[in-house]
């Protein structure tokens, strides 16, 4: 078994759904390479939800304003699982903010303090989540490979941003992880 907590950022239908306005374009291969890391982690897994405020403050006013589709209950399709996810979500995180990184996905971390991210999307939510994960001292990966930004050039620009945090973050691959070397 691969050692830390695999944090599998925001992999909903609002990502998935190439009709929904929040799609990630590659968010199948993203979910492949998810599912290839998933039994490496047995039950030290955890999926975040990506959910709009009940009534957004501050500069969260702008963003639905400009988002209104967005504005739906927690319950709503659009916020649950990407299918085949869910059977597999024995920790699930969810967070109003863009960062996943909660006193909640904290505490699931564990005392090895290592972070392995995996999700969408890169540019916004993954990156988010790295850059406060690092900064409360977890070692942070990010599988590149089991990642999808908003478009293929925001994908690679927010993983070479995160890949000059070394040593506090590693951008690696899935069979890196995996080791199954490349």
């Amino acid at each position: 078994m691969t050692t830390g907590l695999l944090a599998v950022i925001d992999l909903q239908h609002v990502f998935a759904d190439p009709s929904s306005p929040w799609a990630a374009p590659r968010f199948a291969d993203a979910a492949e390479g998810v599912r290839r890391l998933l039994p490496a982690f047995g039950d030290r897994v955890a999926f975040t939800r990506f959910l709009a405020p009940a009534k957004p403050e501050g500069a969260w006013r702008a963003y639905y304003a400009q988002w209104p589709f967005a504005r739906r209950p927690p319950d709503d399709r659009l916020w649950s699982l990407a299918d085949g996810f869910a059977p597999h979500a024995r920790h699930v995180v969810d967070a109003t903010t863009f960062g996943k990184w909660t006193p909640e996905l904290a505490r699931l971390l564990g005392p090895d303090n290592r972070l392995i991210l995996a999700g969408v999307s890169t540019d916004c939510c993954v990156l988010s989540t790295a850059l406060a994960a690092a900064d409360a001292g977890a070692e942070v990966l990010v599988a590149a490979d089991a990642c999808a930004g908003a478009d293929d050039d925001s994908h690679a620009r927010a993983l070479q941003i995160m890949d000059l945090y070394r040593p506090l973050i590693h951008v690696t691959s899935v069979a890196e992880l995996l080791g199954e070397g490349e």
